[in-house]
């Protein structure tokens, strides 16, 4: 018998030391900003890091003889995307993935391709290690009406980037925080246009296991021989499974060379040792999460089409991105013409929620929020009648 998982449980989060709820000052606000969900870890990884508590010594982590092998059987049953053993390495954090990555192959001063609206630390991470950036800008796409409907890449804009010198992209797939499942074909030309140049592609693919309904995840350095050997993949089980506080990240690297290279870096430093829990959590989660996956997807996709039918139906003016792929919203409120600091004023102080501005992805997110539904759809059912409640009384209006 299939268990069915309860996630309109409500847990009290609060003084747990979480970063959403604790580093946020004001205590009757909704807090639907960092990218963590409210739901509770699922049995199976508390299970498997409670029995490993039964013996009282934490001493130095041994890696199982099987954990790579785990890690490659999920992503090839989930992706179809057979990878070796021997191309994977544990990090600590994808973000610290990318700031290694950049180390290990790059100097300062050398030049690294971003692709806003995208994930703060895209550009705090090469900035802060003393790279330049060159910024290509995703292409926003409108319907019939007149509403953003998604983004589409600036192929063009890519080869102008890798033309003026770009040493490394930096990309994100699915990405964050439009939720975008990019498509095979511009995958592949992705591949086609950096390989040319020799330059690497670190993909960033954190919500891998979190497409959507009706849209799968195509691993980059899957769709080709040159994607392969021109990348870096960072893939983990923190989003999809609510483990990021233990920081249970891998990197896939097919090609020797870069793998020499990068892995050399991370073997000098002594940053390949994951700790106690990072291993029975990682291999609980891909073991017996399959289930519990595919239940909490279709709950978050639940919580999307509510989102969407709420504000249609109570605040028309503004409007999602639907994502492909994740629990991040991307929300337009330009319609709202608030400037960003007064809208997001706005919203804390006066609906009491604390949202992602959008500005943080870059000028082009300018407008716009980052809402986070990975909740019980009560507390999002709360949130939308905070917004919902100031409208008569505001620029909302």
């Amino acid at each position: 018998m299939i268990r069915k998982y309860d996630f309109d449980e409500v847990i009290d989060r609060r003084g747990s030391g979480c970063i959403k709820y604790d580093a946020i000052k004001k205590k009757d606000v909704i807090p639907m900003w960092i990218a963590d969900m409210d739901f509770a870890t699922p049995d199976f990884v508390l299970d498997a890091m409670r029995k490993r508590m039964d013996n009282p010594v934490f001493g130095y982590a041994k890696i199982p003889d099987n954990y790579y092998s785990t890690i490659a059987g999920w992503v090839e049953g989930l992706h179809g995307w057979k990878v070796d053993e021997e191309w994977m390495c544990y990090i600590p954090g994808i973000v610290k993935g990318i700031g290694f990555a950049l180390c290990a192959m790059l100097q300062k001063g050398d030049k690294v391709i971003i692709q806003p609206p995208v994930y703060p630390p895209f550009r705090n991470v090469p900035l802060g290690n003393g790279m330049k950036l060159l910024e290509n800008p995703l292409l926003p796409q409108y319907d019939g009406n007149g509403a953003l409907k998604g983004y589409e890449m600036d192929l063009d804009g890519l080869q102008k980037c890798v033309d003026k010198g770009a040493k490394i992209l930096v990309m994100s797939n699915p990405h964050n925080p439009a939720g975008i499942c990019w498509s095979r074909e511009t995958l592949e030309k992705v591949a086609e246009i950096t390989s040319k140049a020799g330059v690497i592609v670190i993909s960033d693919e954190i919500h891998a296991e979190m497409a959507l309904k009706g849209h799968k995840h195509i691993p980059y350095a899957s769709v080709s021989k040159a994607a392969a050997k021109n990348s870096i993949t960072f893939m983990a089980p923190s989003k999809t499974f609510n483990i990021a506080g233990i920081v249970s990240s891998y990197a896939i690297v097919p090609n020797p060379v870069l793998r020499k290279k990068f892995f050399g870096f991370i073997e000098a430093n002594e940053i390949d040792f994951p700790s106690i829990f990072s291993i029975e959590a990682t291999m609980a989660a891909y073991r017996k999460g399959a289930s519990w996956r595919r239940q909490m997807l279709a709950y978050v996709e639940g919580n999307i089409d509510f989102l969407e039918k709420y504000l249609k139906e109570n605040i028309p003016q503004v409007r999602i991105v639907r994502p492909q792929a994740s629990f991040l919203v991307w929300v337009d409120l330009r319609a709202l013409a608030l400037p960003q600091d007064k809208l997001m004023a706005l919203l804390e102080n006066k609906a009491r929620l604390v949202l992602s501005d959008g500005t943080i992805f870059g000028k082009e997110g300018t407008g716009f929020v980052r809402l986070n539904v990975g909740c019980p759809r009560c507390i999002l059912e709360q949130a939308l009648g905070r917004l919902a409640a100031i409208a008569g009384k505001s620029p909302l209006k």
